[in-house]
């Protein structure tokens, strides 16, 4: 089921390599790869890895302020630090979200980031009974 999860997620074409990031954003070809594995180990985005390859989710990347990651992804990665790994997090943007009316997270993240960050946050506050 995971493996089947995982080729659905890879499959979307939401993803990217760390080449496909640099031409896309116009980085220089001495160090193409340098500012997409910055963002990552600043937390600023995330990546899946598959078959030893990191991928990027497109859908995270503003074109409007240069292809670097989304404003809000950064606050919603603190969310899920230490209660979602990548593929988890991978899953829960591409998975329809009823705190987000019946949308994903990914397509709301760009023009919509509190209310992403709203959910991430209620998905890990769970069921709160009173």
């Amino acid at each position: 089921m995971v493996a089947k999860a995982r080729k659905t997620v890879l499959e979307s074409g939401d993803w990217l390599t760390t080449a496909q990031i640099a031409r896309m954003a116009g980085f220089g070809d001495s160090n193409l790869r340098s500012h997409p594995n910055k963002w990552k180990n600043d937390e600023q985005i995330f990546t899946v890895r598959h078959r030893g390859v990191d991928y990027f989710p497109r859908y995270a990347l503003d074109g409007s302020i240069g292809c670097r990651p989304a404003k809000g992804l950064a606050s919603v990665l603190s969310v899920f630090h230490g209660r979602k790994d990548d593929w988890g997090i991978a899953y829960w943007f591409a998975s329809v979200n009823s705190f987000l009316g019946g949308k994903r997270p990914q397509d709301l993240l760009l023009d919509q980031p509190d209310r992403v960050i709203a959910a991430a946050e209620d998905e890990v506050t769970g069921v709160v009974h009173g």
